[in-house]
């Protein structure tokens, strides 16, 4: 597991929302994308001050499939009630999210393990 497994889960979340956001025609909002962001980024830094706690129950199979089944849940549920914000902040963040497992795979980003 590691970041090849989070890339793999963000992918296949991204997807879903990004297929919900074409079947219901939605505009994704800027704004809401910006905030889905920086929502991801302080959720990285707070996560990094207890990196292996989070780390250990990240890495439960149970624990990565209900996320992946909470998220679609929310892209369903989202697209039919609210699916600007809610799809644009759902992209915004798993976008970030990509882009920065990325960069530290790349190296211009130090790992967050070592952030504290």
């Amino acid at each position: 597991m590691g970041t090849r497994t989070d890339a793999a889960l963000a992918l296949v979340a991204l997807a879903v929302f990004v297929g919900f956001a074409v079947l219901v025609d939605a505009s994704l909002s800027p704004s809401f994308l910006l905030v889905g962001g920086l929502a991801t980024l302080a959720f990285e830094l707070l996560a990094a001050r207890a990196y292996e706690f989070v780390r250990r129950y990240w890495e439960r199979r149970d624990v990565q499939f209900t996320s992946l089944a909470v998220a679609i849940g929310i892209a369903a549920v989202g697209a039919l009630l609210a699916p600007e914000p809610v799809l644009s902040l759902a992209c915004g963040a798993l976008i970030t999210y990509l882009v920065f497992l990325g960069l530290v795979r790349i190296e211009l980003v130090p790992p967050p393990q070592t952030w504290w």
